[in-house]
């Protein structure tokens, strides 16, 4: 691991938190949790940038990044008074898996739009592989995230009306 690799870490988690931050002005998050959104989408996605680099599987990686951006959503909730989906949903939604999305859309047109078998097996298993990759990097982040708030409900931050 040379200096590139630290670098490209640190690249990786600042583009998330500019990211994070983003969706967090445009959803109605409150301002003083913006450097907690930034902050979590950085360690989130830098933690999976590192493990996909380890060569484990972008799957278990989300899951395990979004696990770390769970627990760090809740320790900022703790510490500024607020509910702790306030900082980890925008801070999850630059690693939502949008090129295995688009890549299974496209596959599933292509499929549509060849009368070939051999053409027609090829774009079927780009769709199901993209497809079922991306379904599970999803479920797997919305475990991971969700995870830390229901075991550590009681030091949670909790908003009541």
């Amino acid at each position: 691991m040379g200096y590139d690799f630290f670098i490209n870490v640190f690249a990786d988690g600042a583009f998330a938190a500019v990211a994070a931050i983003g969706f967090a002005s445009i959803s109605n998050t409150p301002s003083r949790a913006y450097a907690a959104c930034g902050i979590t989408a950085a360690a989130g996605h830098a933690v999976r940038y590192v493990l996909t680099q380890a060569s484990m599987n972008i799957i278990p990686a989300s899951t395990v990044a979004a696990l770390v951006v769970g627990l760090l959503g809740v320790f900022f909730a703790r510490i500024r008074k607020f509910p702790a989906e306030v900082c980890f949903f925008p801070a999850l939604l630059p690693m939502i898996p949008g090129m295995y999305a688009y890549r299974a859309v496209e596959g599933l047109f292509y499929c549509m739009g060849n009368a070939s078998e051999a053409v027609f097996n090829h774009y079927m298993y780009m769709f199901a592989s993209n497809g079922l990759t991306c379904v599970f990097i999803v479920l797997g982040m919305v475990l991971g995230a969700n995870v830390p708030v229901f075991l550590l409900k009681k030091i949670s931050f909790q908003a009541t009306r």
